[in-house]
């Protein structure tokens, strides 16, 4: 995939608090995200990882810089992008906002927060070892870069930059459901047809309908940020959706068991399934995982 060279970058949108409180230990609740399932398996087998070690994610060559100055300083452009890893993911958060603007009446933006080692949400106090997570309470996403080469490292994931479009994505996804109201209305049970796993396969189809559109939604410049998305892009995307399903984790990185009762994300084939439908018809429309028999 590539950037646009000439289309303006907007880090407005993003607080960059790494070096900031880290070592905040996890408390709180109400995070129905893909960090909570991260957290718990991560936890289980010893810990977060290095959170020290800055993006370090899947495809930092040796001309991207990562926390070397303010993102205002580095990030301008999708030239910019094009090199380092740090304006990817702005980059990624201003064409995902983009696309909401122009789908959503009365979108509000949303912040990202990069953090590392830990950070205060309106949901609670978090570490590292969440993962990605949105927050209802103060309408904010947050993510510690290193997920990613956690993503890759643990989790087996073949990575590439579009993983990390496909998981900021998501999390802007729950956002979407937040505005809508859709999020209120899931409660806290776990299962296989449970209210938690149709909002996180939502989220899902959300990234996929968004991904859809990455090469034609024009950001404040006007122009697309992103000009090219391949099919090994998307290839990528369902790799990683496929290394995050319920039934992966619970095999392979827990007790080697799977137990329908505790899923609240949905199976790699289900998550696999609901990115494609989103990224195939291009419509949100098309994501309505509430009313259906049929999850995949």
């Amino acid at each position: 995939m590539e950037f646009n060279d000439d289309a303006e970058l907007d880090t407005s949108q993003v607080s960059d608090q790494r070096g900031i409180g880290s070592g905040i230990a996890w408390g709180g609740g109400g995070l129905g995200v893909i960090g909570l399932i991260i957290y718990f398996v991560v936890s289980q087998l010893g810990g977060g990882g290095d959170s020290s070690s800055g993006l370090g994610g899947f495809d930092i060559g040796q001309n991207e810089q990562v926390g070397a100055s303010s993102l205002a300083e580095r990030c301008r452009t999708g030239a910019d992008a094009n090199r380092d890893a740090d304006c990817r993911a702005v980059a990624f958060i201003n064409s995902i906002q983009s696309y909401w603007t122009t789908q959503l009446d009365g979108y509000q933006p949303a912040e990202t927060n990069f953090f590392s080692g830990g950070v205060q949400t309106g949901c609670g106090n978090a570490s590292s070892a969440t993962g990605p997570f949105y927050c209802p309470a103060d309408s904010e996403v947050y993510i510690d870069l290193t997920f990613f080469t956690e993503l890759h490292d643990r989790f087996g994931a073949q990575g590439g930059p579009f993983v990390e479009a496909y998981v900021l994505s998501h999390e802007y996804g729950h956002h979407v459901q937040h505005l809508l109201g859709t999020s209120d209305q899931v409660g806290q049970a776990t299962g296989a047809n449970s209210g938690s796993v149709r909002l996180e396969l939502q989220a899902d189809c959300f990234a996929g309908a968004w991904a859809n559109h990455a090469t034609t939604t024009p950001t404040q410049s006007g122009k697309p940020l992103i000009t090219q998305v391949t099919q090994e892009d998307i290839n990528a995307a369902l790799d990683a959706a496929a290394h995050i399903g319920d039934d992966f984790i619970q095999r392979e990185l827990g007790g080697g068991e799977v137990d329908t009762t505790q899923f609240t994300h949905g199976t790699s084939a289900q998550r696999q399934k609901w990115f494609s439908a989103g990224y195939q018809t291009g419509d949100p429309r098309q994501c309505d995982t509430f009313n259906t028999n049929d999850l995949g």
